[in-house]
């Protein structure tokens, strides 16, 4: 079953296009990970808090990333990072567009 995965942490920045230039080799190692399927990626500016909601095929892909990305993200300062799994239920979701395949 597909694993959707929510993570997020108090960040200081850069946002907006400095963030997207600075990450830029980071967002494309992600593709290359176990499992995932995709990723957006989330800022806040005003609330200083960063991170994403991924898509992964399925709980076991999702948990080992979570844990090697907290490690990446507490090497580089992060103090906290909250993580949390979800089920996706694939026909409700296809009824509201999501970019999902029925199985």
């Amino acid at each position: 079953m597909k694993k959707l995965l929510q993570v997020d942490f108090d960040f200081a920045g850069p946002f907006g296009e400095q963030m997207s230039a600075a990450l830029k080799d980071l967002a494309e190692s992600i593709n290359h990970e176990p499992g995932i399927i995709w990723k957006i990626w989330t800022e806040n500016q005003q609330g200083q808090l960063a991170g994403g909601i991924y898509l992964f095929e399925d709980e076991a892909s999702a948990n080992a990333y979570l844990t090697m990305h907290t490690a990446r993200l507490k090497a580089m300062g992060v103090a906290q990072v909250r993580g949390q799994l979800f089920d996706v239920n694939l026909p409700l979701s296809a009824i509201n567009n999501a970019p999902l395949t029925v199985k």
